[in-house]
Parts: structure tokens; sequence; C-alpha cells
């Protein structure tokens, strides 16, 4: 069997660790973009920090490759898919063939479109390499404008931060991390970074980049300027999809796939944040772009890939995220009200940024915020993927004493008695 693999993050990962149990004989090839070998890419702020070495944001031990017998090529992007011929070509001017393919491209910046974009001091940060590019500029930056207030925005501006330089992050939206929490729970986070000394503008957007030839400023579409030495774009990502253009591979948003993390052309499969996979809560296709999950579908298309019957049960947005020293971890629907059917429960705990929220559809607890106080999130995030029906007394859930012993017996017994 001849495995291939477009991508070489989470998911290829997953999936090699995956077929390599089933299969230890069968050729696997790895096309790499990057450089690098497999690497944290939630680390590359703190590396931009100098938080973490280069070596440390390592994914795997150096042998990884060696040890599973991986054919790793570096620097290598694929072009195109022949889903007939069962041919990728790659930028190396070869054709790799396969009998399995995994597609795990992952997702790419978005930059809209606004004036002065050729400058030069604009960046976006996805990569190692852009991290490195940007850190190369900041000798002699003092102030820089970050554009989009979500998780890549809001990690990048705590990395510029953390290394010296003024930040100010514009965001379109009301509210910074509109799509992890819900209004208090955003109003909290900017509270605590503008306490921090971070500049925050939102329900604004960046119209113009000002400057000759090097970006020195911006023009906001509330006529406001503001002076800077760099503009880092991070609004957020899309699913990579170029390599599949007239493949004939199904996409909405991202590519589709089954609950094998197959897609709808035989032998070709996908994962992590380029696919439109199954969403347990809503019942929909939904683009999850999570770390974890990326590794738990390329762990099931490498099973399938090698012959395996592993399904995906589908995944739901889980966020964990901390900012110069304030911490949250959000799951599932997480903006709702009882305006939309929803029971929600909120509270806060000793310190001055705590706050929690449940949220249940009838009985069932469908989503969670922890803010500040977050060790006992761990206990929400698997409810909600049990569906955990919640009898009576829902208010037990703000204590700060709860745990696993205030859960019904039955239910309690039936998962501490389950084999692993």
């Amino acid at each position: 069997m001849n495995y291939l693999i477009i991508g070489n993050s989470a998911a290829a990962v997953g999936a090699v660790e995956a077929i390599r149990k089933k299969d230890k004989k069968g050729g696997i090839t790895i096309l790499s973009k990057e450089p690098y070998l497999a690497y944290s890419r939630p680390l590359i702020t703190e590396f931009l920090a100098d938080l973490v070495t280069e070596k440390g944001m390592s994914y795997r031990a150096e042998d990884f490759y060696k040890d599973n017998q991986v054919s790793l090529k570096l620097g290598v992007s694929a072009k195109s898919i022949d889903a007939k011929k069962k041919v990728v070509a790659a930028s190396d001017k070869k054709e790799y063939s396969y009998d399995k393919l995994l597609i795990s491209t992952g997702g790419s910046p978005i930059v809209p479109p606004m004036k002065g974009l050729n400058k030069k001091g604009i960046f976006t940060l996805l990569t190692l390499d852009e991290s490195k590019e940007i850190k190369k500029n900041l000798k002699g930056a003092k102030r820089v404008v970050v554009i989009g207030g979500g998780l890549i925005g809001m990690k990048a501006a705590e990395g510029l931060h953390e290394a010296g330089i003024k930040v100010t992050v514009v965001e379109l939206a009301d509210r910074i991390l509109s799509r992890i929490l819900d209004e208090k729970g955003s109003s909290i986070f900017e509270s605590y970074l503008k306490d921090k000394g971070m500049d925050i503008i939102t329900s604004d957007s960046v119209v113009e980049i000002t400057g000759a030839k090097k970006a020195t400023g911006v023009k906001l579409k509330s006529k406001k300027k503001i002076v800077c030495d760099m503009v880092i774009m991070a609004i957020g990502v899309r699913p990579n999809l170029d390599v599949i253009k007239g493949s004939g591979i199904g996409t909405k948003q991202g590519i589709i796939v089954d609950n094998r993390m197959q897609t709808n052309m035989a032998d070709i499969y996908a994962a992590g944040d380029v696919t439109q996979a199954d969403d347990m809560l809503s019942g929909e296709k939904r683009v999850n772009a999570i770390w974890p999950l990326a590794f738990k579908q390329g762990r099931i298309a490498g099973t399938n890939m090698a012959g395996g019957t592993k399904i995906y049960e589908g995944g739901f947005a889980q966020n964990s995220l901390s900012v110069l020293g304030l911490s949250t971890i959000s799951m599932g629907i997480v903006d709702a009200s009882s305006k939309n059917g929803y029971e929600v429960i909120t509270g806060s705990g000793k310190g001055k940024y705590s706050y929690k929220k449940f949220v249940f559809d009838k009985d069932t607890i469908v989503g969670g915020i922890f803010v500040e106080d977050i060790d006992r999130s761990g206990i929400i995030t698997g409810l909600v993927k049990e569906r955990y029906k919640v009898k009576d007394n829902k208010e037990r859930f703000l204590s700060e004493k709860f745990g696993l012993i205030n859960l019904d017996k039955t239910w309690r017994d039936s998962k501490l008695t389950k084999p692993v």
C-alpha cells in the first residue's frame, strides 16, 4: 500500500501513527510545504515573544519520521490532484502516486481588501517562518497594529506585548473573542487587557495602510488614524483548498467528509482545518479549526486508509486561551440566551475576573464558559460531549466544589466502570 499525505501538521502526525498501528510495511510519503519537521502551531506567538525556542515547538521527536519509515519531502507543496490517475503534481516538478491520499493542508490567512497592502511591514502570523520574519522586523519597532481580535489576533497581540511593543488591536465586531465568548466574557477580557496597557478598538475596521513604501500607520473606517511601525493581519483563516481545484472533490466551506473522514472521491481522505466534518451539537457539517480535533481526525483517517473501520463521532467548538495571565476555556454553544430557546446559568467566583456560564437545551448541557477559574472545565467538556442530561438543580454547576460526585450516580458509575 502506498500512502500519500499532503501537509505536515497535527492531522498528518495522527494519520502516520494510526497507519503504522495497522500497516507496518506500507510506504508513507508526506509533502510538506514548510521546510520544518512537524511543530506546534499554537506556539508560534510564544516563539514571537521568546517564550519558547524553535526546538521547543517540535510536535514529535526528531526521529519520528525515521522511526515510522516516512519519506518526508520538506519544502515541497502539492499543486494539483488527478483522482483518476491517482497522482499528485508537486512543486518539485515530480508526480507522486498513491493508493490512499490524505489532504491535510490546513488553513490560509484571511486578508481583506484594503488600500496599501503592497507595502513592506505588513505580515500574517500563521507559520513559523512568518513569526521569524516578524521578529526580525521588530527591531526598533515601538508600535504595532493587529487587525483582528479573535484567537489568532489576541495571541499575536500578547506575543508583541511581551516583546515590549505597544499594541493596538482593531476588531470589526462589537467585541473581541466574539466566536469563543459571550458578551460578558468578552467584556471581562477587554477590561483586563486594557488594564495591562493594550489598546483595543472594536466596531471599526482598517480601510487603508498608510506610508510610502513601508507601513507607517493605518486609517480606520471611523476616520481615526493610528501611527505604527508594523501591521499584522490576524483576522482568521479559511480552509486551504487550492490543491483540490479541478479534482472533483466536494467542498462547501471546507472539504466535505463522511464519518470515516473520506471525501466523495474513492481513496481520498481529508482531516484537520481544511475539512468540513460532522458537528455533534448542531448535527451539521462544520469547519472546526481546532488543534486536538485535527489530530483526532487524522488518526481516524489514517486508521481507515489502512483498512480499519474507525468512525468520527463528530466534534464541537472547544477553545482554550490565555492572554497575559488571564485564561479562558469555552466549549459547545456559548453565545446563547433564553431568547433563542436555551436555559442559561451564569455566575462568578472569588477572582476579580472570574466568570462562568452554562448553557442547557432543555435538560441537556450544550455549552459552557470559564474565565479565570478554569479548574473544572474538563468535566464540563466531557459532559457536553456526552450530551449529559441534568434532571434538577442546575445551579450546582456554579459551585466551586462541583465535581463528578454531583452527577447522576447511575451515569457516574457507568463511566467509572467503563473499560478503557
